[in-house]
């Protein structure tokens, strides 16, 4: 009679001998169902019942151990006590949201299978809930590269979320039938058509001193790089007509500038000077010196702000329109500086 009941209440949970001692299946709590199995003794009593929870529902019931035990010790049949375990877990989905996201089975072993297909060797992180992974690229470069994907609880019917380090937007078409080797396979595509504007990176990071950013990423596109101070723009202008689009950047940079960079390998910051001829220091908050004298011979570097408070300071100064007129603090030579704006 009791079987029966059970049967009724807990379609899913089956026994698994002749005697009946030993039952597995799955509990269906708020449309979510989580895999049990329990032991009974020979003479059937509760109290000496064993209880095997898949890891799901253990994390859900991280506190409600006591509660569980209690009323395995009072429920007089299994029929009882599934029905009190379904109540305890329910009070603990609603109590405790972030668990009510667990996933049916098929959506696990699905998982898996796409993750065999792809190879393991690929995945570089998966979190607790299986929800979001991690999957690591190579392109024909050898550059590393990474993915990151949030799975919905509809998945495959319903697409992830994607994110990766690109400087430009991930570009993933993703269709019902898709799985983690078709996104893979995208997104090798988007990072092979970035390897001649990485290359061009690459080349800028290895052979010139790089000052911003500091921890360069893979989506960053912008590099602000050391220079010897001389009087550039002529040059540039002048030389524009030796661009080469046949060489790379830094070396048209060379060509038309007529200068070597300094690298990491060829100069030392302490003979070096990129830091504030005011403050000295190098960074000033969140800004660097962006403000250099024009005399060859001088050269020093300055903040726009510490070079635009020194410049007010001085009896000899003078302002027209947006520009601050006055010496160098170093070389006493001409030099201006634009009139910083502040917000009121």
């Amino acid at each position: 009679m009791t079987n029966c009941l059970l049967m009724k209440e807990s379609p899913m949970i089956i026994a698994l001998n002749k005697e009946k001692t030993v039952y597995d299946g799955f509990v269906t709590v708020l449309e979510k169902d989580l895999r049990i199995r329990i032991a009974l003794p020979p003479d059937y009593q509760m109290k000496q019942a064993k209880l095997h929870c898949c890891w799901q529902m253990k994390r859900l019931l991280h506190g409600y151990q006591h509660i569980v035990k209690q009323r395995l010790q009072h429920s007089t049949n299994l029929m009882c006590f599934i029905l009190e375990l379904r109540t305890v877990l329910e009070m603990a989905m609603k109590n405790r949201p972030g668990c009510q996201s667990f996933s049916p089975p098929h959506y696990y072993s699905q998982l898996i299978t796409e993750m065999e297909i792809l190879g393991w060797d690929k995945l570089l992180f998966v979190d607790a809930e299986f929800s979001t992974l991690k999957l690591k690229a190579e392109d024909s470069a050898g550059r590393q590269h990474a993915i990151k994907i949030k799975l919905k609880s509809k998945y495959p019917s319903e697409a992830p979320d994607f994110s990766a380090d690109l400087p430009v937007p991930l570009v993933i078409t993703w269709t019902s039938q898709s799985t983690l080797a078709h996104v893979h396979s995208q997104f090798l595509l988007n990072v092979e058509a970035l390897s001649e504007f990485w290359m061009v990176l690459d080349e800028i990071d290895e052979q010139t001193w790089v000052l911003e950013p500091e921890k360069a990423t893979k989506a960053d596109s912008m590099r602000r790089i050391a220079i010897v101070v001389t009087p550039l723009r002529n040059k540039l202008n002048g030389n524009m007509h030796l661009w080469n689009p046949d060489c790379s950047v830094l070396q048209n940079l060379k060509d038309v500038l007529e200068i070597e960079f300094p690298s990491p390998t060829t100069h030392e910051k302490s003979n070096f000077s990129v830091e504030c001829g005011i403050c000295y220091s190098y960074r000033l908050e969140s800004a660097i010196p962006d403000q250099v004298c024009n005399d060859p011979r001088c050269g020093q570097p300055f903040h726009q702000v510490c070079l635009y408070e020194w410049l007010r300071g001085l009896p000899t100064s003078r302002q027209s329109f947006s520009i601050v007129f006055g010496e160098c603090p170093y070389c006493s030579k001409p030099i201006t500086v634009k009139v910083i704006t502040r917000n009121p």
